[in-house]
Protein backbone atom coordinates (compact mmCIF):
# COMPACT_ATOMS: atom_id res chain seq x y z
CA UNK A 1 0.00 0.00 0.00
CA UNK A 2 1.28 3.46 -0.95
CA UNK A 3 -0.05 6.51 0.87
CA UNK A 4 0.82 10.00 -0.31
CA UNK A 5 -0.58 13.50 -0.37
CA UNK A 6 -1.17 13.81 -4.12
CA UNK A 7 -2.93 10.57 -5.03
CA UNK A 8 -4.05 9.32 -1.63
CA UNK A 9 -4.02 5.57 -0.96
CA UNK A 10 -3.01 3.17 -3.73
CA UNK A 11 -2.97 -0.59 -3.28
CA UNK A 12 -0.13 -2.20 -5.24
CA UNK A 13 -0.55 -5.99 -5.31
CA UNK A 14 1.11 -7.02 -8.57
CA UNK A 15 4.25 -9.06 -7.73
CA UNK A 16 6.27 -7.58 -10.58
CA UNK A 17 5.62 -4.01 -9.35
CA UNK A 18 6.39 -4.96 -5.76
CA UNK A 19 9.71 -6.55 -6.75
CA UNK A 20 10.65 -3.58 -8.93
CA UNK A 21 9.76 -1.12 -6.17
CA UNK A 22 12.25 -2.91 -3.90
CA UNK A 23 14.96 -3.25 -6.54
CA UNK A 24 18.27 -1.42 -6.15
CA UNK A 25 17.85 0.81 -9.24
CA UNK A 26 14.49 2.09 -8.03
CA UNK A 27 15.51 2.41 -4.37
CA UNK A 28 18.58 4.40 -5.47
CA UNK A 29 16.24 7.11 -6.73
CA UNK A 30 15.45 7.99 -3.10
CA UNK A 31 18.90 9.59 -3.08
CA UNK A 32 18.51 11.52 -6.35
CA UNK A 33 16.95 14.96 -5.93
CA UNK A 34 14.73 16.10 -8.75
CA UNK A 35 15.97 19.67 -8.28
CA UNK A 36 19.54 18.55 -8.96
CA UNK A 37 22.08 21.08 -7.77
CA UNK A 38 19.30 23.30 -6.45
CA UNK A 39 18.92 21.10 -3.36
CA UNK A 40 22.39 22.09 -2.15
CA UNK A 41 21.51 25.79 -2.00
CA UNK A 42 17.85 25.37 -0.99
CA UNK A 43 17.21 22.21 1.07
CA UNK A 44 13.43 22.58 0.79
CA UNK A 45 13.77 21.67 -2.92
CA UNK A 46 13.96 18.05 -1.84
CA UNK A 47 11.56 16.10 -4.06
CA UNK A 48 13.24 12.85 -5.08
CA UNK A 49 13.17 10.93 -8.33
CA UNK A 50 11.77 7.99 -6.36
CA UNK A 51 8.73 10.00 -5.28
CA UNK A 52 8.21 11.15 -8.86
CA UNK A 53 8.65 7.66 -10.35
CA UNK A 54 6.13 6.15 -7.95
CA UNK A 55 3.83 9.09 -8.63
CA UNK A 56 4.05 8.58 -12.39
CA UNK A 57 3.19 4.90 -11.87
CA UNK A 58 0.15 5.75 -9.75
CA UNK A 59 -1.08 8.45 -12.12
CA UNK A 60 -1.00 6.34 -15.27
CA UNK A 61 -2.52 3.46 -13.27
CA UNK A 62 -5.46 5.68 -12.30
CA UNK A 63 -5.83 6.67 -15.96
CA UNK A 64 -6.19 3.03 -17.02
CA UNK A 65 -2.67 2.16 -18.15
CA UNK A 66 -1.75 -1.45 -18.83
CA UNK A 67 0.56 -3.19 -16.36
CA UNK A 68 3.36 -2.91 -18.93
CA UNK A 69 2.93 0.86 -19.08
CA UNK A 70 2.86 1.04 -15.28
CA UNK A 71 6.20 -0.82 -15.24
CA UNK A 72 7.61 1.65 -17.76
CA UNK A 73 6.36 4.55 -15.63
CA UNK A 74 8.06 3.22 -12.52
CA UNK A 75 11.35 2.65 -14.35
CA UNK A 76 11.47 5.64 -16.70
CA UNK A 77 13.92 7.61 -14.51
CA UNK A 78 16.24 4.82 -13.24
CA UNK A 79 19.09 6.07 -15.42
CA UNK A 80 19.15 9.58 -13.95
CA UNK A 81 22.61 10.32 -12.65
CA UNK A 82 23.44 12.03 -9.40
CA UNK A 83 22.35 15.68 -9.47
CA UNK A 84 19.76 14.92 -12.20
CA UNK A 85 19.95 17.36 -15.13
CA UNK A 86 22.97 19.20 -13.71
CA UNK A 87 25.09 16.58 -15.45
CA UNK A 88 23.63 17.61 -18.82
CA UNK A 89 25.11 21.07 -18.32
CA UNK A 90 28.44 19.61 -17.25
CA UNK A 91 28.53 17.50 -20.42
CA UNK A 92 27.17 20.20 -22.72
CA UNK A 93 23.93 18.34 -23.47
CA UNK A 94 21.56 21.11 -24.59
CA UNK A 95 18.65 18.68 -24.98
CA UNK A 96 19.10 17.50 -21.36
CA UNK A 97 19.03 13.88 -22.51
CA UNK A 98 22.11 12.16 -21.05
CA UNK A 99 19.94 9.92 -18.87
CA UNK A 100 18.03 8.83 -21.98
CA UNK A 101 21.24 7.99 -23.81
CA UNK A 102 22.45 5.66 -21.06
CA UNK A 103 19.02 4.21 -20.17
CA UNK A 104 19.37 0.90 -22.03
CA UNK A 105 22.84 0.26 -20.62
CA UNK A 106 21.80 1.04 -17.05
CA UNK A 107 18.81 -1.28 -17.28
CA UNK A 108 20.82 -4.07 -18.91
CA UNK A 109 23.50 -3.98 -16.20
CA UNK A 110 20.96 -4.05 -13.37
CA UNK A 111 18.69 -6.65 -11.79
CA UNK A 112 15.71 -5.26 -13.71
CA UNK A 113 15.89 -7.75 -16.63
CA UNK A 114 15.93 -10.75 -14.29
CA UNK A 115 13.00 -9.36 -12.27
CA UNK A 116 10.99 -8.81 -15.44
CA UNK A 117 11.83 -12.26 -16.80
CA UNK A 118 10.84 -13.92 -13.52
CA UNK A 119 7.35 -12.48 -13.97
CA UNK A 120 7.04 -13.25 -17.67
CA UNK A 121 8.00 -9.85 -19.07
CA UNK A 122 10.79 -8.72 -21.38
CA UNK A 123 12.89 -5.56 -21.27
CA UNK A 124 11.45 -4.91 -24.74
CA UNK A 125 8.62 -3.12 -22.99
CA UNK A 126 11.19 -0.47 -22.05
CA UNK A 127 12.30 0.05 -25.65
CA UNK A 128 11.11 3.43 -26.92
CA UNK A 129 9.42 4.68 -23.75
CA UNK A 130 7.43 7.17 -25.81
CA UNK A 131 5.26 4.35 -27.17
CA UNK A 132 3.52 4.52 -23.78
CA UNK A 133 1.44 7.59 -24.51
CA UNK A 134 -0.06 8.02 -21.05
CA UNK A 135 3.44 8.17 -19.59
CA UNK A 136 5.28 10.11 -22.31
CA UNK A 137 4.00 12.43 -24.98
CA UNK A 138 5.86 15.14 -26.84
CA UNK A 139 5.08 18.71 -25.85
CA UNK A 140 2.74 20.53 -25.95
CA UNK A 141 0.57 17.54 -24.94
CA UNK A 142 -0.04 16.34 -21.42
CA UNK A 143 1.57 13.14 -20.17
CA UNK A 144 1.90 11.36 -16.84
CA UNK A 145 5.56 12.28 -16.45
CA UNK A 146 4.97 15.98 -17.12
CA UNK A 147 1.85 16.17 -14.97
CA UNK A 148 3.37 14.40 -11.96
CA UNK A 149 6.62 16.35 -11.70
CA UNK A 150 4.71 19.62 -12.04
CA UNK A 151 2.10 18.81 -9.41
CA UNK A 152 4.63 17.20 -7.09
CA UNK A 153 7.15 20.05 -7.07
CA UNK A 154 4.55 22.79 -6.88
CA UNK A 155 2.78 21.02 -4.01
CA UNK A 156 5.94 20.14 -2.07
CA UNK A 157 7.26 23.68 -2.39
CA UNK A 158 4.01 25.19 -1.14
CA UNK A 159 2.57 26.82 -4.28
CA UNK A 160 -0.58 24.72 -4.72
CA UNK A 161 -2.87 22.83 -2.37
CA UNK A 162 -4.03 19.21 -2.26
CA UNK A 163 -7.57 20.42 -2.93
CA UNK A 164 -6.48 22.18 -6.12
CA UNK A 165 -4.66 19.06 -7.27
CA UNK A 166 -7.66 16.81 -6.65
CA UNK A 167 -9.95 19.21 -8.53
CA UNK A 168 -7.59 19.09 -11.50
CA UNK A 169 -7.12 15.31 -11.45
CA UNK A 170 -10.88 14.78 -11.55
CA UNK A 171 -11.00 16.54 -14.94
CA UNK A 172 -8.41 14.30 -16.63
CA UNK A 173 -9.77 11.93 -19.26
CA UNK A 174 -8.10 9.73 -21.87
CA UNK A 175 -9.15 9.95 -25.50
CA UNK A 176 -7.41 7.78 -28.12
CA UNK A 177 -4.47 7.22 -25.78
CA UNK A 178 -3.98 10.93 -25.07
CA UNK A 179 -4.59 12.67 -21.74
CA UNK A 180 -7.08 15.51 -22.10
CA UNK A 181 -8.84 17.88 -19.73
CA UNK A 182 -12.62 18.17 -19.54
CA UNK A 183 -12.58 21.72 -18.13
CA UNK A 184 -11.09 24.82 -19.76
CA UNK A 185 -10.77 26.43 -16.33
CA UNK A 186 -8.66 23.51 -15.10
CA UNK A 187 -6.61 23.58 -18.30
CA UNK A 188 -5.79 27.24 -17.64
CA UNK A 189 -4.90 26.38 -14.04
CA UNK A 190 -2.50 23.65 -15.08
CA UNK A 191 -0.81 25.74 -17.78
CA UNK A 192 -0.21 28.44 -15.17
CA UNK A 193 1.38 26.11 -12.61
CA UNK A 194 3.35 24.31 -15.33
CA UNK A 195 5.03 27.59 -16.19
CA UNK A 196 5.58 28.26 -12.50
CA UNK A 197 7.58 25.03 -12.65
CA UNK A 198 9.54 25.23 -15.91
CA UNK A 199 9.98 29.01 -16.01
CA UNK A 200 9.76 30.47 -12.51
CA UNK A 201 11.40 27.50 -10.77
CA UNK A 202 13.76 26.05 -13.39
CA UNK A 203 15.01 29.53 -14.26
CA UNK A 204 15.02 30.85 -10.69
CA UNK A 205 18.36 32.71 -10.35
CA UNK A 206 19.32 30.64 -7.30
CA UNK A 207 18.58 27.43 -9.18
CA UNK A 208 20.57 28.58 -12.21
CA UNK A 209 23.48 29.58 -10.00
CA UNK A 210 23.55 26.14 -8.36
CA UNK A 211 23.26 24.25 -11.63
CA UNK A 212 25.97 26.20 -13.38
CA UNK A 213 28.38 26.18 -10.44
CA UNK A 214 28.03 22.45 -9.82
CA UNK A 215 28.23 21.72 -13.56
CA UNK A 216 31.47 23.69 -13.65
CA UNK A 217 32.79 21.75 -10.64
CA UNK A 218 31.83 18.42 -12.21
CA UNK A 219 33.41 19.29 -15.53
CA UNK A 220 36.62 20.28 -13.74
CA UNK A 221 36.52 17.08 -11.66
CA UNK A 222 36.24 14.93 -14.79
CA UNK A 223 39.26 16.64 -16.34
CA UNK A 224 41.30 16.28 -13.15
CA UNK A 225 40.28 12.61 -12.74
CA UNK A 226 38.79 13.39 -9.33
CA UNK A 227 35.67 11.44 -10.23
CA UNK A 228 34.52 9.52 -13.30
CA UNK A 229 31.19 9.46 -15.11
CA UNK A 230 30.55 5.98 -13.70
CA UNK A 231 30.57 7.42 -10.18
CA UNK A 232 27.60 9.57 -11.15
CA UNK A 233 25.51 6.42 -10.85
CA UNK A 234 25.80 6.71 -7.08
CA UNK A 235 23.41 8.88 -5.05
CA UNK A 236 23.69 12.67 -4.79
CA UNK A 237 25.19 12.79 -1.31
CA UNK A 238 27.65 9.97 -2.08
CA UNK A 239 29.04 11.79 -5.10
CA UNK A 240 29.10 15.10 -3.25
CA UNK A 241 31.05 13.51 -0.41
CA UNK A 242 33.61 12.21 -2.91
CA UNK A 243 33.97 15.67 -4.38
CA UNK A 244 34.31 17.27 -0.96
CA UNK A 245 36.94 14.75 0.12
CA UNK A 246 39.25 15.95 -2.66
CA UNK A 247 42.17 18.10 -1.58
CA UNK A 248 42.09 20.01 -4.86
CA UNK A 249 42.07 23.70 -3.87
CA UNK A 250 40.16 24.95 -6.92
CA UNK A 251 37.43 22.34 -6.48
CA UNK A 252 37.13 23.08 -2.76
CA UNK A 253 36.68 26.76 -3.54
CA UNK A 254 33.90 26.06 -6.02
CA UNK A 255 32.07 23.72 -3.65
CA UNK A 256 32.39 26.21 -0.79
CA UNK A 257 30.07 28.50 -2.74
CA UNK A 258 27.43 25.79 -3.15
CA UNK A 259 25.49 25.87 0.10
CA UNK A 260 22.41 27.33 1.82
CA UNK A 261 22.78 31.01 2.57
CA UNK A 262 24.05 31.97 -0.87
CA UNK A 263 22.51 35.16 -2.16
CA UNK A 264 22.30 35.88 -5.88
CA UNK A 265 20.71 38.40 -8.18
CA UNK A 266 19.53 38.36 -11.77
CA UNK A 267 21.77 40.81 -13.58
CA UNK A 268 22.80 41.07 -17.22
CA UNK A 269 25.74 43.31 -16.45
CA UNK A 270 28.81 41.69 -14.96
CA UNK A 271 27.05 38.34 -14.60
CA UNK A 272 28.85 35.19 -13.50
CA UNK A 273 26.57 32.50 -14.93
CA UNK A 274 24.08 32.31 -17.78
CA UNK A 275 21.62 29.50 -18.46
CA UNK A 276 19.20 28.95 -21.32
CA UNK A 277 16.96 25.91 -20.87
CA UNK A 278 15.39 23.88 -23.63
CA UNK A 279 11.97 25.12 -24.66
CA UNK A 280 9.16 23.48 -22.68
CA UNK A 281 5.70 24.57 -23.80
CA UNK A 282 2.33 23.14 -22.80
CA UNK A 283 -0.97 23.47 -24.64
CA UNK A 284 -3.26 20.68 -23.40
CA UNK A 285 -6.11 19.23 -25.37
CA UNK A 286 -9.49 20.15 -23.90
CA UNK A 287 -12.49 17.90 -24.49
CA UNK A 288 -15.43 20.16 -25.10
CA UNK A 289 -18.60 19.76 -27.21
CA UNK A 290 -17.59 16.16 -27.94
CA UNK A 291 -14.32 17.14 -29.59
CA UNK A 292 -10.74 17.88 -28.52
CA UNK A 293 -9.23 21.29 -29.11
CA UNK A 294 -6.07 23.02 -27.93
CA UNK A 295 -6.54 25.16 -24.85
CA UNK A 296 -4.82 28.09 -26.57
CA UNK A 297 -7.53 28.17 -29.25
CA UNK A 298 -10.18 28.63 -26.55
CA UNK A 299 -8.32 30.72 -24.00
CA UNK A 300 -6.51 34.02 -24.64
CA UNK A 301 -4.92 33.46 -21.22
CA UNK A 302 -3.25 30.22 -22.35
CA UNK A 303 -2.18 31.81 -25.65
CA UNK A 304 -0.55 34.68 -23.75
CA UNK A 305 1.13 32.39 -21.20
CA UNK A 306 2.65 30.33 -24.03
CA UNK A 307 4.05 33.41 -25.72
CA UNK A 308 5.51 34.73 -22.48
CA UNK A 309 7.05 31.33 -21.72
CA UNK A 310 8.65 31.16 -25.17
CA UNK A 311 10.08 34.66 -24.82
CA UNK A 312 11.34 33.98 -21.28
CA UNK A 313 13.02 30.73 -22.31
CA UNK A 314 14.68 32.42 -25.26
CA UNK A 315 16.03 35.15 -22.98
CA UNK A 316 17.56 32.77 -20.42
CA UNK A 317 18.79 33.83 -17.00
CA UNK A 318 21.86 35.91 -16.11
CA UNK A 319 23.05 35.47 -12.52
CA UNK A 320 25.54 37.27 -10.33
CA UNK A 321 26.63 36.13 -6.88
CA UNK A 322 25.90 38.64 -4.13
CA UNK A 323 27.11 36.85 -1.02
CA UNK A 324 28.17 33.46 0.33
CA UNK A 325 27.12 32.80 3.92
CA UNK A 326 30.14 32.78 6.22
CA UNK A 327 29.23 29.31 7.52
CA UNK A 328 29.27 27.75 4.04
CA UNK A 329 32.99 27.05 4.06
CA UNK A 330 33.96 23.60 5.35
Amino acid sequence: MIIEDIYGVTEITEPVLIDLLHSKPVQRLKGIYQAGAGFFVQPKWNTTRYEHSVGALILVRKLGASLEEQIAALLHDVSHTAFSHTVDYALGRANEDYHEEIFDEIVRRSEIPSILRSHGYSTNLLNDIEKWTLLEKNAPDLCGDRIDYTLRDQYNYGFITAEEIHSFLHTLIVIDGTICISSLEQAEWFVNIYYQEVIDFFLDPLNVYAYQLLAKALNYSFKQNIITKNELLLEDEQVMNRLRSSQNIKLKEMLSRLSPGVQVEEKKEDYEFYQKNKLRLIDPLVFIDNKTVRASSLSPQVHTMNKLARDRTELGTYVKLKRVHKDSLY
